[in-house]
């Protein structure tokens, strides 16, 4: 028995062109029965890196793959497929390395290898969609001597911000700051600089505040006024708006205000012509506001939702959506006296006739530095078989 142990070493978070890390350990276990003639050999391991993408059939309309499917590894097979078995199509793939050949352990003894590779920077990022999904994977293949190879996969999570690709590092590295006392390998510093500098764009790019007013009116005239100072936000922010309903001439009885996402399949893969989009609810505020001349509304962007994007086949876009509950009727009639007596008690009206109507506002939703968002996400830096 074999025990191998695939760690991460900066969490199940990266920017897309960032250099991913593994550390992967075999280790025999020793045992009471263990003797030193007991030595386990394993053939060969082997470590690939892939984006497995799944679309719903009742949604989703694919040309056919000219890939054959591959759901049974074969007992003598020894061709390292990482996507083996997998639901979907594999549509982004980094080139196969080599781990080690023929690797004997005694009982108690183990070895480490690390595994490294620059993700990909043309590839969507990771979504779980109601009409797609984009799971990233990094898959360690291993096959002890006459035996049928074990696969060992590693989820995480890819985010994608554009004009990273586009940046040219300084060639004069001598003006660039650096530690004397460590000595840094040339792929592990552009990386660490390639993080800093995504951190750095989106600072820019989500700092820029200006005051966008909008009148909020139906077709009886005005309710109020919406402020909201910026629509621009990283994942893990809070949207925060105001309303302002002291210069309206409709009363408002109640409004809300989501948080969503509308994922739409391009036409062309339109499984039915003019299909509806999909909206996925992150975030809700709803509340009641007669005779309320300001409100406001804090929502946050979940640290696990995905940004926006785009593909050739679907488009992930954020937005605001505003309910509005107006009266029909003039504000000094929304009250009426319940006791003519010396204490005077008001009451609410039993029945009121009320007008309905939404908005939609469009946002931005950028990435965050992938550390941060490695907090909350559903996978383990840790990942393990026995084989």
């Amino acid at each position: 028995m074999i025990e191998v142990l695939a760690k991460l070493g900066h969490g199940p978070m990266f920017l897309a062109g960032e250099v991913l890390e593994c550390v992967i350990t075999f280790t025999h276990p020793l045992s009471a029965s263990s003797t030193s003639a007991s030595s386990e050999m394993l053939a060969w391991a082997s470590a690939q890196i892939h984006c497995q993408f799944h679309a719903s059939e009742n949604r989703v309309a694919l040309p056919p793959s000219d890939g054959s499917k591959h759901d049974v590894q074969a007992e003598n097979e020894t061709v390292f497929v990482p996507n083996r078995g997998e639901r979907g199509q594999c549509i982004l793939s980094t080139p196969p390395k080599i781990l080690f050949w023929y690797l004997r352990l005694d009982p108690g003894e183990s070895k480490s290898y690390s595994y490294c590779e620059t993700l990909p920077d043309n590839g969507p990022p990771s979504f779980w969609g109601q009409s797609v999904k984009y799971v990233y994977k990094l898959t360690i293949g291993c096959q002890r001597v006459n035996s049928p190879i074990k696969l060992l996969r590693v989820p995480f999570r890819v985010l994608v911000l554009h004009g990273l690709k586009d940046y040219q590092f300084p060639q004069d590295e001598a003006v660039a700051p650096s530690n004397p006392f460590l000595e840094e390998e040339e792929g592990l510093k552009k990386d660490s600089r390639l993080a800093d500098l995504a951190t750095e764009l989106l600072m820019v790019a989500t700092s820029r505040r200006s005051l966008h007013l909008y009148n909020i009116s139906n077709t009886r005239g005005k309710v109020g006024t919406f402020c909201i100072f910026k629509t621009v936000y990283k994942i893990g922010e809070d949207v925060i708006g105001t309303f302002n309903f002291s210069e309206g001439d409709i009363p408002c009885l109640q409004f809300s205000v989501s948080l969503q996402t509308e994922e739409s399949i391009q036409e062309e893969f339109q499984r039915r012509r003019g299909q509806p989009v999909s909206f996925t609810v992150h975030a809700r505020h709803q509340e009641s506001c007669l005779h309320t001349a300001q409100s406001s509304f804090s929502l946050p962007i979940p640290l696990s939702s995905t940004p926006g994007f785009t593909t050739n086949i679907v488009s992930l876009k954020w937005r605001l959506h505003f309910e509005f509950v107006t009266s029909g009727e003039s504000a000094g009639t929304c009250l009426v006296r319940g006791s003519q007596s010396e204490a005077v008690t008001w009451t609410g009206v039993e029945q009121m006739e009320v007008d309905t109507f939404s908005w939609d506002l469009p946002i931005k939703v950028l990435p965050t530095n992938p550390i941060l968002a490695s907090y909350v996400s559903q996978f383990s830096s840790t990942n393990s078989i026995t084989i």
